[in-house]
């Protein structure tokens, strides 16, 4: 299971700047893989502490769910979005797995132009919960067997 934080900024939120395999710079909320024994805040509010510095002492709820079934590579992808509701703290990388590369505030305008760069699976859901959208289930279908040229399909 991954956890993805959503952390408001103004107009705007958090994003994290990851450096990929393929060396392209992804634009994501902080978030990422829950740890065996964790429940799901603790990882994601873990998460949040290693990639921005950031500390979320309170969680809104979840707003919406992924899934991405990888057949062609025998993969699936959880991921559980959670709005934060209390941050504290300075913007500090220490990521251990050394992807993200950089933290960013980015108001509503800007978070388009950096989300295009994320897979749909990311960009899609992130941009709806920008835009005030109520939907909470997002499914997706990643077809051939590299994610960087495969062919994404949202299915319903």
């Amino acid at each position: 299971m991954v956890g993805g934080a959503l952390i408001r900024h103004g107009d705007g939120l958090v994003l994290v700047g990851n450096r990929r395999r393929d060396r392209t710079l992804e634009w994501t909320p902080p978030g990422g893989v829950i740890d065996h024994g964790e429940t799901l805040l603790a990882g994601l509010t873990r998460e949040v502490l290693e990639e921005t510095g950031l500390v979320v002492t309170s969680w809104h709820g979840c707003r919406y769910t992924v899934t991405v079934d990888a057949p062609d590579m025998g993969w699936r992808l959880g991921v559980e979005a959670w709005e934060a509701d209390a941050v504290s703290g300075d913007v500090v990388i220490a990521d251990p797995d050394g992807i993200v590369e950089e933290v960013r505030h980015v108001s509503l305008a800007e978070a388009p132009g950096l989300l295009q760069y994320s897979p749909p699976w990311v960009h899609v859901p992130v941009s709806a919960w920008l835009a005030g959208s109520a939907e909470t289930a997002y499914k997706f279908v990643l077809h051939g067997a590299e994610r960087s040229g495969g062919r994404v399909e949202r299915v319903e």
